[in-house]
This record gives structure tokens, C-alpha cells and sequence, in this order.
């Protein structure tokens, strides 16, 4: 097999420093396109290929030819040209970083969490009102933090303490009261 026409190396084939698209595509020069291709990224493009002959996209003899570029390519732009035409298009970037190596996202907070925190706090003003509602809302809370992977079980366990305390000492006081009406019959 013979070196694919449009490769960097090649007289006459780079303009302005990109290569040439594939033939109908319009080349599109970004600032990621000069960067060295990694193997993950030519792997990555294959990927999109073997998806594209997959979904009969790509013919036998296309899929063999872009194949064998993708692994020859030297840079992102070749890349790109190489899957640009294919619905999967090329990986997502942010800022020249590939999207494998960005942190997580931070797991979303549970909102039955700030709930109880919420109500437990609201214990002292509402007289312990809120108090039952925190340690119900606490209690589910946790399950479905545990359940989802959810973050808020710190919220969740201080609204549960803070409903359970308010709980305990208004039923001690009930039982002084009770307690002390007793005596006094």
C-alpha cells in the first residue's frame, strides 16, 4: 500500500501548514489541528471508522484507506479530516485537553439532603416542628444518596441528628410534664 497523497510529508499536498481535506470535505484549520496525534487519539478515530463501515457509511475500500491514514497520521487535524464526514465526528476537545483526561464532573447534590438539613435547622424556631419532617427527609436522603452516588450525606446526616434532637427533647418534656402532672394528682 502505497503512503496516502495528502500526508504532510509529501510535495505540494500541505497548504498554510493543514493538510488537505478528504475529497468533498472543506478543511476547517483550528488551533488543535497542529498537535502531535497521540495513539489514543488515532485509536479514537478508528473507532469512529469501524462505527461508520458498521452503519455502511464507509465502503470496504474507503474503510481500509482511512484506516491505514488514521494510523499513519502525525496530527489531530489529520485526524479530523479522516472522521469529519462520519456522524461521531472527531472527539470532543476543551482547550487542547482530550475529554479522558478532564476531572469528573462533581456528583449533583441530593436535594431531600438540603431538605433536612433545612429542617433541622428550623427545629429551635418552629419549636420542633420541623423536627419529624428532618429526620424523614434524612432518612431517604441517605438511601437514595447511597442508591445514585449522589453528594449531600453530610447535609442529610446533620439535618437527621438535628430532627432526632429536637424529637428526643420534646418527647423528654412531654414525659416531665405527664410526669409531674401525675405527682400532683
Amino acid at each position: 500500500m502505497s503512503n496516502p497523497s495528502w500526508q504532510p510529508w509529501q510535495q505540494g499536498q500541505v497548504q498554510g501548514g493543514f493538510p488537505q481535506p478528504w475529497p468533498g470535505q472543506v478543511a476547517v484549520p483550528s488551533a488543535s489541528s497542529s498537535l502531535l496525534a497521540s495513539h489514543a487519539d488515532r485509536e479514537r478515530a478508528v473507532d469512529v471508522l469501524r462505527a461508520g463501515y458498521a452503519e455502511g457509511r464507509l465502503g470496504q475500500p474507503e474503510f481500509d484507506d482511512r484506516v491505514a491514514r488514521a494510523y499513519t497520521a502525525r496530527t489531530l487535524g489529520e485526524l479530523s479530516l479522516l472522521v469529519a464526514d462520519l456522524p461521531q465526528g472527531p472527539a470532543p476537545r476543551t482547550d487542547g485537553v482530550p475529554q479522558t483526561f478532564l476531572p469528573p464532573p462533581p456528583p449533583k447534590t441530593n436535594e431531600k439532603a438540603v431538605g433536612a438539613l433545612i429542617c433541622g435547622l428550623l427545629c429551635l424556631p418552629t419549636a420542633g416542628l420541623t423536627g419529624i419532617p428532618a429526620v424523614v427527609l434524612g432518612h431517604a436522603a441517605r438511601a437514595e444518596i447511597r442508591r445514585r452516588g449522589e453528594a449531600g450525606d453530610g447535609l442529610a446526616l446533620t439535618g437527621l441528628v438535628l430532627g432526632w434532637l429536637s424529637t428526643a427533647g420534646w418527647a423528654l418534656v412531654l414525659v416531665l410534664f405527664l410526669a409531674v402532672a401525675l405527682v400532683s394528682l
